[in-house]
């Protein structure tokens, strides 16, 4: 891999990560497409450690208040409401680490396609269309959050391992399903994706390390830092522009993603 496909694949990576339009399709469909070979497993943790300084410095705030009141909880067994949702982000996370641990493999050998590609693309977001209708009328916010709730997401978030499904996507699907603002489920979406990025790439990292592999320190520098930049940009313009603007235009890009993956591969 040379400087230009780092830089493309990190831009690709830092673009989709946040976004309801799945990153792990797009790390898939690019190298295809553009004829590249694959990226290799040092590159994937590399844009993914980037992505997760991105979302930990925006987030920086909300995790000062929820680490600390989650850890004192335990003294009295007592979680105010940052420490409850804490456990919420717990609770919304096991369900993908299970499904990780003990289907992934699976998932990495056989539904990586294009075909099944623009079938999860297309079916995940009418449904994400779906879910977002009348969202206006949407005002639940993040300390209204119950177990109930977070489970539901997190059982959302572990099917979005398929890729194609999008795991911003699915996870923002069933809070607006659950009646959150779009503000609050792209909130809580961006708290899910700090270990929904740190268990894997713990995983991948020593895979890294076990392999014993030469690493190109200056392409993994590059893939750090492109993507941690373009991913925080990413989440403070999606923030803004949900806002404004709703979901509609990642469902019409997602249609349409779908429509020419099938024209090309059926």
């Amino acid at each position: 891999m040379d400087i230009f496909q780092a830089i493309i694949l990190a831009l690709v990576q830092g673009l989709t990560e946040f976004l309801p339009v799945s990153s792990s399709a797009h790390l898939i469909l690019v190298p295809v497409l553009l004829g590249w070979e694959d990226q290799g497993l040092a590159f994937d943790v590399a844009v993914h450690v980037g992505t997760l300084v991105a979302v930990v410095f925006y987030l920086r705030r909300e995790l000062v208040a929820i680490v600390p009141a989650w850890l004192s909880g335990w003294s009295g067994m007592h979680w105010g409401p940052q420490g409850k949702l804490g456990w919420w982000v717990v609770l919304a996370t096991i369900p993908v680490g299970l499904f990780g641990l003990f289907g992934g493999t699976y998932v990495e050998n056989n539904l990586r396609s294009p075909l099944i590609i623009a079938t999860t693309t297309l079916v995940f977001g009418l449904a994400l269309a779906w879910a977002d209708r009348g969202a206006e009328s949407k005002h639940r916010i993040l300390i209204e959050l119950g177990w109930k709730d977070a489970v539901l997401i997190g059982l959302a978030q572990a099917f979005a391992l398929v890729p194609g499904s999008s795991r911003s996507g699915m996870t923002m699907m069933a809070a607006l399903y659950l009646g959150m603002t779009r503000v609050d489920a792209a909130r809580f979406s961006f708290l899910l994706s700090v270990p929904a990025i740190v268990l894997p790439g713990f995983l991948k990292g020593a895979a890294l390390v076990s392999a014993n592999t030469a690493v190109d320190w200056i392409v993994i520098a590059t893939g750090v830092v492109v993507s941690a930049v373009t991913a925080f940009l990413c989440i403070k313009t999606f923030m803004a522009f949900v806002t404004r603007v709703g979901l509609a235009p990642f469902v019409f890009y997602r249609v349409a993603l779908a429509i020419v993956l099938f024209a090309l591969f059926i």
